[in-house]
């Protein structure tokens, strides 16, 4: 099964990737599995979550019922304080941001038992409040060399090649989301005013950028030699036939292992590098320019300059410039 799910995989997207069998671990105790399925379709036709969010949801729920079955619970009102307590104490060994996403969606889940009377007491409450400040990561991003190295390395005579040096350029020069990359549609290049105009996937707000000469070449030059043929709209299509545009859950992190393995890049420390780097990367090097942060904040599509403040963390220069100094704080 795992292997006809390698070249399912394989044939959709061109790659080879070992395929995480995560949900196949999962074991949800039979009589929760209804409670479960009505409150996917809950989150889908009440509350309206996007595809990707209502998987992300429905497995941590499944997760945490599979928990309760290894405690012996087999059906939600059997639940105990302590067995919530049991629950986010085993999640100790992820990051505090994992934790709080978990943490909200059990209680968010919890809520739902009790409103529909599976539950006769909200337990919700039991459960903590995971802060974790906006700040509190820093973003990984590229060094201007090893960038330059990453984009040097792709083979442009290739349809493959083509189509990721465009990707790539998206997120690097106009700093596009991932999945924005991904829902790009042939509609969104706008020839005539030389941008790109997209309704942003993680807000539904409208974006304009500009689309610069170094951007349009490449995805010209993807759409004459690289793009097949199809009747989708989405510019970004996998190599093979069906050519299908990506799937909504992809975040294309192994066109960027691809390509850094064949330019032999290695990083001086350990760091994320994927696709959504390469937009932290644009973002600091923005920042480096002295470019006023609301500027920055209109070009990445941040809903308020809060979220673009912690650029900042990646740029030592801008962060001494913004620090307090002792001396004039004596006489404040």
């Amino acid at each position: 099964m795992v292997s006809l799910k390698v070249l399912e995989r394989f044939a959709h997207d061109g790659h080879i990737e070992r395929i995480v069998t995560d949900m196949q671990k999962i074991q949800v105790p039979a009589p929760m599995s209804t409670a479960l399925r009505d409150y996917e379709l809950y989150c889908r036709d009440r509350r309206h979550l996007r595809a990707t969010t209502l998987r992300e949801r429905t497995r941590e729920i499944a997760i945490f019922a599979d928990f309760l079955g290894s405690r012996n619970i087999t059906s939600f009102d059997q639940m105990q304080p302590a067995d919530l307590c049991a629950f986010v104490t085993a999640q100790h060994r992820l990051s505090a941001k994992s934790v709080s996403r978990i943490v909200s969606d059990v209680r968010c889940f919890l809520r739902f038992l009790l409103m529909r009377g599976i539950l006769q007491q909200d337990l919700s409450h039991v459960l903590p409040v995971v802060h974790v400040p906006r700040d509190a990561t820093i973003p990984s991003v590229w060094d201007p060399e090893v960038l330059i190295k990453l984009l040097e390395a792709v083979d442009r005579t290739s349809p493959k090649g083509k189509r990721d040096y465009a990707i790539f350029l998206l997120a690097c020069r106009l700093g596009l989301r991932v999945g924005d990359i991904r829902a790009l549609s042939l509609d969104d290049l706008k020839w005539e005013t030389a941008t790109i105009e997209v309704r942003q996937s993680k807000t539904l707000a409208p974006l304009c950028l500009p689309l610069t000469e170094e951007v349009g070449e490449a995805l010209i030059d993807y759409l004459r030699s690289g793009r097949p043929h199809s009747d989708h709209r989405e510019v970004f299509l996998t190599l093979n036939a069906p050519f299908l545009p990506f799937r909504e859950a992809d975040s294309l992190h192994w066109i960027v292992r691809h390509w850094k393995a064949m330019a032999g890049i290695h990083f001086r420390t350990p760091q994320r590098y994927g696709l959504h780097s390469l937009r932290h990367t644009l973002a600091t090097r923005l920042l480096h320019e002295q470019t006023p942060f609301q500027v920055i904040s209109d070009i990445l599509g941040h809903a308020t300059t809060a979220s673009t403040l912690i650029y900042a963390k990646t740029d030592v220069e801008t962060l001494r410039t913004a620090a307090l100094n002792t001396e004039e704080m004596r006489h404040v």
